[in-house]
Order: C-alpha cells, then structure tokens, then sequence
C-alpha cells in the first residue's frame, strides 16, 4: 500500500511537468522555456554590449527541435553578428518596433551554438527614447517565460 500511495502522488506532478511542457510547445516556445539547453547559453554575469545597424531580419531554430526565433543580423562596420532576440511566438520581426537599417546598441552575452558564435539579446536601444526588452538584465530571465503579472510589472517599470 505504501507504494501505491508514493505512485499515486507522483501522478499529479508528472501530468503538471507534462502539461507545462506540452503548453510551452502549442504557444511556440518550445526548447526556449527557462532551464532549457538554450536558455543556459545565455551568462547574465558575463553580458556584453555591441552596436550598429540592422541589416536584416531573420528566422533562426537555435537547436533542433525549437520552436522559431527572432532575430537579426547586425552589421558592426563591416563585421555581420547573428543576434538572437526571441521566440517568433512572443515577438516578430514587426512587433520588435525595429526595422532594417536601424542603428542600435544591444545588451546581452555571447554563445557559441554549434561552431557559431552568436549573442542572446537581453535589451535592444535605438536612439534615446525606444528600447525593446527580452529579458531581465540582471538574471537573464526570459520575458516570455514570465507570468502576465510580472511581465506588465517589468514593462510598466520601462
């Protein structure tokens, strides 16, 4: 009976886990989920900042079996970085407020995917008055992982 019980209780927090992954996978985060292979790329304590134009905007899938991202190619005189933003889900290319042949500065770390380095953005500023913000500076947590609570709290605090 013991047994049983123990089984019994580990029911519910399978199908928790279960549906919380199933449900990051039908809003089109899947593989971009807090704690996933992507998300441990990104070393909030090792954040960089690099600037220059767009140069273009592109579709990325950083790991097989991810859900689509945004992001965009940056062109820092002459030398092109493909820059991770977010899931296609959370934000496209025209919901960035951002466009091609903007010059920008973007916050965020490098990583290395495959034999390419690229860089997570955590923030992307045009100009003094515009900001685009993907996740917290101070732990790298994702917005999109976030609660529409806190989410409204990190955008009203902007």
């Amino acid at each position: 009976m013991n047994s049983l019980n123990k089984i019994l209780t580990l029911i519910p927090l399978i199908f928790v886990l279960l549906s919380t992954t199933a449900f990051a996978a039908e809003q089109g985060y899947a593989g971009w989920e807090q704690g996933s292979e992507y998300n441990k790329l990104y070393n909030s304590k090792d954040q960089d900042q690099i600037k220059g134009v767009i140069k273009d905007f592109v579709t990325v899938t950083p790991l097989p079996g991810m859900s689509s991202g945004t992001a965009f190619i940056l062109d820092e005189d002459g030398d092109e970085t493909l820059v991770h933003l977010c899931p296609e889900a959370f934000a496209t290319a025209k919901e960035t407020g951002l466009k091609k042949g903007s010059k920008i500065k973007v916050k965020g770390c490098w990583a290395e995917i495959g034999d390419e380095f690229v860089f997570i953005a955590a923030k992307v500023k045009k100009g003094d008055h515009f900001e685009f913000k993907v996740r917290l500076t101070s732990d790298g947590t994702p917005f999109w992982t976030m609660s529409p609570e806190q989410l409204a709290k990190e955008r009203s605090s902007e």
